[in-house]
């Protein structure tokens, strides 16, 4: 596996690659013949999101290449050696792009016939930035076969390069007659893909601001997956923000895109899915880093076991159950749902409303409701019963954050502001409610270990880290509370 990052530009068939010396030591020109099959559903799902599936032949890297979109420029390429058939995608790849296709078949939908020419620019035995120069023949398989032919140049970045390098190796290119290609690949200059389908909204208005970021978050929720598969790391965290964030725009957004009660709790029911790996990841690594903090002689018997080890068996099985989550048609269903709500939502009378106007007052009310969930909890004279309610705020500011930031490149830096009051409160909260729950964790593992007859004086130790954790984040709180109240009515 690796990132991907690229410049791409067209050139007309007379092009010469301009001198590079100076930049770099230069190494080439070298020849090779590459031919790649791409493979997609019949409908495209996979190029409509930037996704390109191959095998290909020649050149120093042969073998299967599943391209993943992270971000403008940048792609995640996950290989797979050459296998002898041409006709079965690799089962681990297959798996990896199932939430492009949702059970729909892949097949050949395309071939590429390159000669590449390549340069590299090298410092020393490093190579920094690679150069190719292609003629492209595309074949797009349909009822008749259609051939296309052209000529454009990469120029990759390779590990030992830096962007800045690129970005002269680009200055040069164009200089001499090179523009900057449109098609993110290959594959999508060959095949045109129609993106994903998103509803016509009136420029300048609330719907079209809130229309543009559900699909954003949409996208966000779909390249995660792949990753999720994986268990990379960070992968289950940005996978459950996303639909977190869905959730709670159709909730603060609600008099924008109407009727989403449904699909709010599909989200919810997604995020406790992934939550509970989340939270065992999270977990390991606060236990982990406490321990590390500790000296030798004060860490007895085989906590680190218990606490690491054993946490991680647990979270892994979390993952299995992810990954067979991801793998059925409840999953599936919601990803129509969403891809639906972007292309078709129902709208309610604030989506035809000015941006600014309408938005600002969404944007006011959110954080509303975090001082009237505050003022609630505060009227509760029971202490635990306050505590419980107290959860309640911290839900309420993560909203008023979330909202905050989708409408901070619409509404200005107000919105900027306002999304980091509300995430001081939300965490600080966290960071008490985080310390209550490590404490109950680490009563069970002490309870686990007694019986076993082990040592338990470090979960002691941890416990009364926790404890002060908590207690100084409770403490803490009103000062906390008091300046940002006074901070968001100068915004609002």
């Amino acid at each position: 596996m690796g990132i991907e990052i690229e410049d791409k530009f067209d050139v007309p068939p007379e092009y010469v690659i301009p001198d590079l010396s100076g930049l770099a030591d230069v190494v080439g020109p070298k020849n090779y013949q590459l031919v790649a099959l791409y493979y997609d559903t019949p409908d495209l799902r996979l190029a409509a999101r930037g996704v390109t599936l191959r095998r290909r032949r020649g050149g120093s890297d042969p073998g299967w290449h599943l391209k993943l979109p992270k971000a403008k420029g940048v792609r995640q390429e996950i290989t797979h050696p050459l296998t002898r058939s041409t006709k079965v995608v690799p089962h681990e790849l297959a798996e990896l792009v199932r939430a492009y296709t949702r059970g729909a078949e892949l097949q050949q939908v395309a071939e590429l016939d390159t000669h590449r020419s390549v340069t590299v620019l090298l410092d020393g035995d490093t190579k920094l930035v690679e150069i190719a120069d292609d003629h492209v023949k595309g074949t797009v398989f349909k009822d008749e076969p259609k051939v296309v032919r052209w000529r454009e140049v990469e120029a990759e970045l390779l590990d030992g390069g830096t962007q800045a390098l690129l970005a002269k190796v680009g200055k040069r290119l164009r200089k001499a007659g090179a523009t900057p290609s449109a098609a993110a690949s290959k594959l999508a200059k060959l095949l045109e893909p129609a993106p994903p389908a998103k509803a016509p909204t009136k420029p300048g208005t609330a719907g079209e601001i809130v229309v543009d970021y559900l699909a954003s978050q949409v996208a966000a929720l779909l390249s995660q997956d792949p990753r999720v598969r994986r268990a990379e790391d960070d992968a289950v965290h940005q996978a459950r923000v996303a639909a977190r964030r869905l959730r709670s725009a159709l909730k603060a957004f609600k008099a924008v895109v109407i009727d989403t009660d449904e699909l709010q709790e599909e989200l919810r029911w997604l995020g406790t899915v992934l939550g509970e790996a989340r939270d065992l990841e999270v977990t390991r690594a606060r236990f982990a880093r406490e321990l590390a903090t500790l000296a030798p002689e004060l860490v007895t018997g085989p906590i680190q076991t218990r606490l690491g080890a054993d946490l991680h068996k647990r979270e892994q099985e979390a993952y299995e159950r992810i990954k067979e989550v991801l793998s059925g048609d409840r999953y599936y269903t919601l990803l129509n749902a969403l891809d639906e709500l972007v292309a078709n939502p129902s709208l309610g009378k604030a989506a035809a409303k000015p941006a600014q106007e309408r938005l600002s007052t969404i944007a006011a009310a959110n954080w509303d409701r975090v001082t009237r969930a505050y003022d609630t909890a505060q009227a509760i004279e029971d202490l635990e019963r306050r505590e419980i309610a107290m959860h309640d705020v911290r839900k309420a500011a993560k909203r008023a954050r979330y909202t905050a930031e989708a409408l901070q490149p619409t509404l200005g830096r107000d919105m900027g502001k306002l999304a980091k009051l509300a995430e001081d409160i939300q965490e600080i909260l966290g960071t008490h409610q985080d310390g209550v729950v490590a404490q109950e964790t680490l009563a069970k593992e002490a309870e686990s270990a007694r019986q076993a007859g082990e040592d338990t004086f470090t979960y002691g130790l941890l416990i009364g880290i926790e404890r002060n954790t908590a207690e100084r984040a409770h403490a803490d709180f009103p000062r906390v509370w008091a300046e940002t109240v006074k901070a968001v009515r100068k915004l609002l």
